[in-house]
């Protein structure tokens, strides 16, 4: 095995002024230990100090060689169980590190591959770690599109990867660009591309919909070509570099507007790698009049998912429970969403609408549902009071059980608690209930008078209950505010006229 004048220096300066042994050397700069000591050799090394512990895989070596001639591309797993047939004892995880030292490499050569204004976009995921949102956590992953002529980036982040996100972000990078590119290259996404063989591609249907909507061609890289979509993954590692690094933010809607802020900032403000006398952001205002032109309309993206609504007036979707009408149970619905609200349809009949949740494990509830349910089923007050009280302070489950097994008055109670919470709230009840089951009290006046003490010792006044009858004449009514200067001068003119 030859090896270049930088390897036979390095050999002779590890060897005479650091002191190494051969074997070190040889696992440094990752060649075999008999090339070491031939190269120390030749410059008069004498052999008694190049005593090299013997190895188990240097009988195979010639073996292992040949292999690779023949066969380049050839596992070492593979080539590990080939050896082990012929004696090798040795394990596989060493022998890769072996087999690496000799595996012949070919460097490749790539031409810089150029397009024309509005020609070409690529698009790909990126993956940055979790997001918390209450009790669930979410992948964070920023879908990234960039126009390969001008540079220009488009960055915006989504809970995971799924289909209707990858369509989420096609759409708002289009209207963020205003226009569209006429073929965007995609590595071979799943979203994208069901199955390939060659260059036999079989697209995803929904995918191919956009892509006719927006009359761009889709257009994934040849298998293990990632440098023909070499602008993303650039792009990608600026964003990791320049963007999220250190980065601060309260929730996914600033993050996505610091990033879209970055976009229009740094991002634009670099030079254009095609035409280094302008920007990012003056090549991109150059290359729309190539690009082509948005439909009236954005495409429309939701996901669609069919339910089986059980005996209880809720449909479990994405971790959280969404209320519906009561006379909806034990039905087959379909649930349509989008980033902001969930929607349940029965057929063609919409029957309940919700703001979206990302967290997990809530129950999101519209009142008009609830006191449908309550009117049709009188009885049912007591246990949805409790279930109630279970939501909003958790520890109120021991309490009753407690109050349970002291034959107490659980719907006093449970009327009680549930008055405490109006009053109060739930973190204030929550901590009231946690310190009288500590002090082993399971009634309500024990649970009231920590409220009160509380509250005392933050200084705040006791709320006032204010009882509304169930009127719609005085609930809708509207009571306008006077200005009290009115009051300020009325007094004024009173005190001059004592004067």
């Amino acid at each position: 095995m030859t090896v270049s004048k930088e390897i036979e220096a390095a050999i002779a300066r590890l060897f005479h002024a650091e002191n190494w042994p051969v074997s070190t050397i040889a696992n440094q700069l990752q060649i075999h230990h008999s090339v070491v000591k031939r190269v120390l050799q030749q410059e008069g090394v004498p052999t008694e100090k190049l005593v090299v512990r013997p190895s188990m895989s240097d009988p195979f070596i010639p073996f292992i060689q040949e292999q690779l001639e023949k066969f380049p591309s050839l596992t070492a797993t593979r080539l590990h169980e080939m050896v082990k047939s012929r004696g090798y004892q040795g394990g596989v995880d060493h022998f890769r590190d072996i087999v690496a030292r000799y595996r012949p490499h070919k460097a490749e050569a790539f031409l810089p591959l150029r397009t024309l204004p509005g020609e070409q976009g690529q698009v790909d995921w990126a993956h940055f770690s979790k997001i918390k949102i209450g009790k669930a956590e979410r992948r964070l992953l920023a879908f990234v599109m960039v126009l390969s002529w001008s540079r220009q980036i488009f960055l915006r982040f989504y809970l995971g990867d799924a289909m209707p996100n990858f369509l989420h972000g096609h759409v708002d990078a289009f209207n963020w660009f205003e226009h569209v590119p006429r073929t965007l290259l995609y590595d071979n996404l799943k979203s994208a591309v069901i199955e390939r063989h060659g260059d036999a591609i079989r697209f995803n249907e929904t995918f191919l919909q956009l892509a006719k909507y927006y009359r761009f061609e889709p257009k994934p890289v040849n298998v293990a070509r990632g440098n023909e979509k070499g602008r993303v993954e650039r792009a990608i590692s600026f964003i990791r570099k320049s963007f999220f690094a250190a980065r601060e933010y309260t929730d996914l809607d600033d993050l996505n507007c610091q990033a879209l802020q970055w976009c229009e900032g740094t991002a634009a403000d670099r030079r254009c790698r095609e035409d280094r006398s302008m920007t990012v952001g003056q090549a991109f205002q150059l290359e729309k009049s190539n690009l082509l032109a948005l439909p009236g309309n954005p495409f429309p993206v939701y996901e669609k998912q069919t339910v089986r609504a059980g005996k209880l007036p809720y449909v479990r979707f994405d971790c959280n429970d969404y209320s519906i009408s009561h006379d909806c149970v034990r039905k087959t619905l379909s649930v349509i969403a989008d980033l902001k609200t969930v929607k349940v349809m029965d057929g063609l009949k919409e029957v309940a609408c919700h703001q979206r949740y990302w967290d997990k494990g809530c129950q999101i509830e519209d009142p008009a549902h609830i006191d449908a349910l309550k009117e049709a089923k009188k009885e049912a007050k007591q246990h949805r009071g409790m279930d109630r009280l279970h939501h909003a302070a958790p520890s109120s489950g021991k309490l009753l059980c407690l109050a349970a097994e002291r034959g107490l008055n659980l719907g006093g109670l449970t009327t009680g608690l549930l008055n405490l919470l109006d009053l109060y709230g739930a973190a204030e009840l929550e901590a009231a209930i946690v310190e009288a089951l500590a002090a082993d009290a399971a009634h309500l006046p024990a649970v009231k008078q920590v409220v009160q003490r509380r509250r005392r010792e933050q200084s705040l006044p006791e709320p006032v209950a204010i009882d509304v009858p169930d009127d719609p004449r005085i609930k809708n009514l509207v009571v306008v505010p006077h200005d009290l200067k009115v009051y300020d001068s009325l007094h004024r003119e009173e005190v001059a006229t004592n004067d």
